[in-house]
């Protein structure tokens, strides 16, 4: 008989992600929450392989056969914890209750995982597009200073009275 947290299958969210394979790691832009995230080859195996039909013993041993080495069931419910947290899933199985209250420095000792077989994702917030244009140059008009590169928005001496104000002075 399967326990209730093996027959449930986890599945990876698809939806309104920009998706790049670079060598063993997978990049991930998230149009939602605007985050881009690398999952390196234990991260990005783990999620690949999370289409709602395979267990997570399922996925193991698909791990172990991909990299050419046992991988204990605790890798990947440490991809899955940190899919989870990046929101990278649609559906997440509920953690054995051995696994609940250790955080992930616990898991791995407990599990004597080795540091190149850990499931790593790095995250990093973009900014939004209106955050992403470029400042004025000087001598262009502006209306305030945080418009211009300098920070500087006045009157050009040089102008006649009345002129608008230009980056750099």
């Amino acid at each position: 008989m399967k326990r209730n947290y093996e027959a449930q299958l986890p599945k990876a969210r698809t939806a309104k992600l920009i998706i790049k394979e670079v060598d063993d790691e997978v990049l991930v832009y998230d149009l939602v929450n605007d985050k881009a995230h690398c999952l390196n080859r234990s991260a990005a195996l783990v999620w690949k392989n999370c289409d709602g039909n395979k267990s997570v013993s399922e996925i193991s041993l698909i791990l172990a056969k991909e990299t050419d080495a046992a991988v204990d069931e605790s890798v990947i419910w440490l991809a899955l914890d940190e899919l989870e947290k990046f929101q990278l899933l649609e559906s997440a199985p509920t953690k054995p209750a051995m696994l609940h209250g250790m955080n992930r420095r616990q898991l791995i000792r407990a599990a004597g995982i080795a540091a190149a077989a850990l499931p790593i994702i790095i995250s990093m917030s973009a900014p939004p597009a209106a955050s992403a244009q470029s400042c004025l140059a000087n001598g262009q008009t502006c209306s305030n200073g945080g418009q211009c590169c300098s920070g500087n928005c006045g009157h050009n001496p040089a102008t006649p009275p009345g002129a608008p104000k230009q980056c750099g002075f």
